[in-house]
């Protein structure tokens, strides 16, 4: 069984998460969209989509998004305990999911420099490779942390993503440059500036599903 769904925005298909084998999320998919939907249910089209928002399990867990501060951080995995008597509170799908009839496997992360001033360019790359029997195509996402700054900063920040096709056993390497406006944040006198200290570095198939993990240093 598989559920199609048809939307403009999220729906609460928490029950149907639970219980369905196999989710297609078309939104609103236009006239070619029941074509494409069949290509996608045969297997003559290799979905590569991603989620631009972020679905929750329940109405009553809004807003929920990926970019949320430290202090939520806090309360989400220590303070509150378990903050659902019913469910976890982590969201149904995260910013960034998606699947496809193939698998990716992450890689050979490399951050250089490691060390730069406000105005350098550190460049980040890894190495993806189709560990699948299907050519298909993959999304990889660059996100960032402040670990230490003078006003709260998000968790994480999506900072690039790429989109790469590879066939059976190809890898590619997929590179990124974080500049000074990837890594610039308004300070509490609402200058545009590059605090030094140390930031770190994620990238993977989701917000939550980062496979490779790194840090640089801004003096």
């Amino acid at each position: 069984m598989v559920l199609v769904l048809i939307n403009g925005r999220p729906l609460s298909v928490r029950w149907a998460a639970e219980n369905v084998p196999a989710i297609v999320e078309a939104w609103l998919p236009g006239e070619k969209g029941g074509e494409a939907l069949a290509d996608i249910l045969f297997g003559d089209c290799n979905p590569g989509g991603k989620l631009t928002i972020t679905v929750p399990r329940h109405a009553g867990q809004l807003p929920v998004y990926y970019n949320y501060l430290p202090d939520k951080e806090y309360w989400i995995t220590k303070g509150w305990g378990k903050a659902y008597a019913d469910m976890p509170a982590t969201p149904l799908w995260p910013f960034g999911f998606g699947l496809s009839y193939t698998k990716f496997e992450y890689d050979e992360l490399l951050v250089y420099p490691s060390e730069t001033g406000p105005y350098g360019e550190i460049t980040v790359s890894a190495m993806i490779k189709n560990t699948g029997d299907r050519r298909g195509s993959e999304v990889v996402q660059l996100y960032i942390r402040d670990q230490i700054a003078s006003v709260l900063t998000p968790v994480k920040q999506l900072k690039g993503f790429k989109k790469v096709f590879l066939d059976p056993g190809e890898t590619q390497v997929v590179e990124f440059s974080l500049t000074h406006d990837d890594l610039a944040m308004y300070n509490k006198y609402m200058d545009r500036v590059v605090e030094p200290g140390v930031f770190e570095v994620m990238v993977g198939s989701s917000s939550e599903d980062l496979r490779l993990k790194g840090e640089f240093e801004v003096f």
